[in-house]
């Protein structure tokens, strides 16, 4: 197959031409050259930015696209209009944030969307952000007349994910101590490794899939207390866990899972708990958690000390947080 990706030199961009390579396939890279450029030497690469300069993908043909970085609908659309002649499938990498609050448990690809007042905007925000993905689809889904697969992922996890909203667990774990854990062990999560993400995602692409899929994991929500046993056997650590009512933790102002990553309160529980019922009938599979924290643990030992954490509760917070927990 010949593969376009825009965007491919960062966490699942990389793990996709990692994914493609394996697969045998013929890679195009299509990207501004700022991030990592020293990757793939051996890989065509067009530079260009999306906003204006496509044209240096003009007269060319690919099998397929993947565009990994679209966020604003203005943007995707005229990629989309571009490419529409040059490709035979577009495939959009949107999010799970697409679907409109409030979110029920279990909701699957029928859900509502998050909607914006005005279509206009493009600021990304928190509050933005879902109702843009959910235009973007759409954009892409026109463009190229219902050749396009949306592929709605979760969280995304493993080696070079810079947003640590993963990495925190097996990096606190390691430390060892007293660790604070949300709810209880059996407080399930949803995410998934970037690498079986790429993997769906090519062997969706290959076989022209389209529409809007779920694409996160495990089968059925992993237990937080699963994944914190398998990050203490993995490291050796004496790590202990404190279990701490969610409503305590909102009482204290703690963050949902940015400061406490994997964590939402009750209300949100749905955030967790997607359906992935149709990604899991076309393929989908997931490798071990233990594979995952390795991984991620390997990857984090390669970051300079002085790494300035984008998620997660600072030791200090930790422990303030933990002896008025211990007092009440």
């Amino acid at each position: 197959m010949q593969l376009l990706i825009i965007g491919g030199t960062r966490f699942l961009g990389r793990a996709l031409v990692d994914e493609a390579h394996a697969a045998g396939h013929s890679v195009t890279l299509f990207n501004r050259g700022r991030s990592n450029p020293e990757l793939y030497p051996d890989v065509e690469q067009i530079h260009g930015d999306r906003d204006g300069g496509l044209d240096g993908l003009a007269g060319r043909r690919w099998d397929a696209v993947i565009d990994t970085c679209g966020y604003v609908p203005r943007i995707v659309r005229a990629a989309a209009d571009f490419l529409a002649g040059a490709v035979d499938h577009y495939t959009f990498i949107s999010s799970l944030s697409v679907y409109a609050d409030p979110l029920p448990v279990g909701a699957d690809e029928s859900a509502p969307l998050a909607t914006t007042p005005d279509e206009t905007v493009e600021e990304i925000t928190g509050e933005t952000y879902g109702a843009l993905k959910a235009l973007c689809e759409q954009a892409a889904t026109e463009a190229m007349a219902g050749r396009a697969l949306l592929v709605r992922s979760g969280l995304i996890v493993g080696p070079h994910d810079g947003s640590d909203r993963f990495n925190y667990w097996p990096a606190r774990v390691a430390r060892g101590g007293e660790v604070l854990a949300p709810e209880s062990p059996d407080y399930g999560t949803q995410f998934i490794d970037v690498r079986d993400l790429a993997r769906w995602t090519l062997r969706a692409t290959e076989q022209r899939l389209t529409g809007p899929y779920n694409v996160t994991g495990p089968e059925r929500p992993l237990p937080l207390g699963r994944l914190l046993d398998a990050a203490r056997a993995i490291t050796g650590s004496d790590a202990r866990f404190t279990w701490v009512d969610g409503a305590f933790l909102l009482a204290q102002g703690v963050g949902p899972f940015v400061e406490l990553p994997l964590w939402v309160p009750a209300a949100d529980e749905g955030f967790n708990n997607f359906a992935i019922n149709q990604a899991l009938a076309a393929g989908l599979s997931f490798r071990p958690v233990e594979d995952t924290i390795r991984d991620t643990l390997a990857w984090l030992a390669t970051r300079p000390a002085d790494h300035v954490w984008r998620a997660g509760l600072s030791a200090e917070r930790e422990a303030e947080l933990l002896r008025l927990w211990q007092v009440m």
